[in-house]
C-alpha cells in the first residue's frame, strides 16, 4: 500500500495528480467531490504565492535596511571624528553625545624570563630542551623564544653567546650541535618591546 507523503512538494504533487485523475475519470470515483479538492488545492497555491511574495519583499526590505544602516554608520563615524577634533582641549565633553575620549594604548613591555630550562634527551649532536614560559605577571606577552649557545674554549673559558634557533613553543629539538666539548644553552622570551633576561643556563657535553 502506498505511503502518504510527508514533504510539502510531494503532497502537492499527489493532490494535483488526484485532481487530474478524478476529473478525467469521474465515473470511476462517484464518492469524491473533485470540486472540493480542487478548491482546497487552489487555496493552498494562492497562500503559497502570497508567502513567497512576502518573503521576496522581506528580502528586499532587509537589503534596503542594511544599506540605510551602512549609510548611518558612515555618517556617525565621520561626525565622531569631527567631534573628537572639536573637543581636543576637553575630550570629556564627548560624553555629552554618548561617546568618550580615546583610550590611550598600554605600553608594551618586554616579557619576563623563561624558567626551568632543562634537557630531556641527548644524542650524537642532538639535544632536546624544555622550559617553562614566563610568569603571567612578569612582563608583556611572549611572541617567540630564542635559544642561545656558547662553547667552552681550549683555555676552559666560554666564548660569546650566539643565536642557535628560534621557536614559538616551550621546547625544541636541536640538531648538529658540537660534540665532545662542554656547551651551555639559555633561552630568552621576545616580543616587539625587546628580549627578556635569559633563563637559567644548562651545561652539557654531547657524545
Amino acid at each position: 500500500m502506498p505511503k502518504f507523503p510527508n514533504r510539502e512538494p510531494d503532497v502537492v504533487a499527489l493532490a494535483e495528480a488526484m485532481v487530474a485523475g478524478y476529473t478525467a475519470h469521474a465515473a470511476d470515483f462517484p464518492s469524491v467531490t473533485v470540486a472540493t479538492l480542487t478548491t482546497a488545492l487552489n487555496n493552498y497555491k494562492t497562500q503559497r504565492t502570497t508567502k513567497e511574495n512576502a518573503e521576496s519583499q522581506a528580502q528586499i526590505a532587509t537589503v534596503t535596511k542594511d544599506e540605510k544602516l551602512d549609510l548611518l554608520t558612515e555618517l556617525m563615524k565621520n561626525d565622531l571624528k569631527m567631534s573628537e577634533v572639536d573637543t581636543t582641549a576637553d575630550p570629556e565633553k564627548l560624553y555629552e553625545i554618548g561617546w568618550g575620549p580615546r583610550t590611550q594604548p598600554m605600553p608594551i613591555t618586554a616579557p619576563g624570563s623563561p624558567t626551568e630550562l632543562h634537557p630531556t634527551a641527548e644524542g650524537q649532536g642532538l639535544l632536546w630542551l624544555v622550559w617553562t614560559k614566563p610568569a603571567v605577571d612578569s612582563g608583556g606577552a611572549v611572541r617567540n623564544y630564542i635559544i642561545e649557545r656558547r662553547d667552552q674554549q681550549q683555555d676552559k673559558t666560554f666564548g660569546p653567546w650566539t643565536l642557535v634557533q628560534t621557536t614559538y613553543n616551550t621546547e625544541i629539538n636541536l640538531i648538529e650541535q658540537p660534540d665532545s666539548i662542554r656547551v651551555e644553552f639559555r633561552v630568552k622570551a621576545v616580543n616587539t618591546a625587546g628580549e627578556s633576561m635569559p633563563s637559567n643556563t644548562v651545561s652539557v657535553v654531547l657524545p
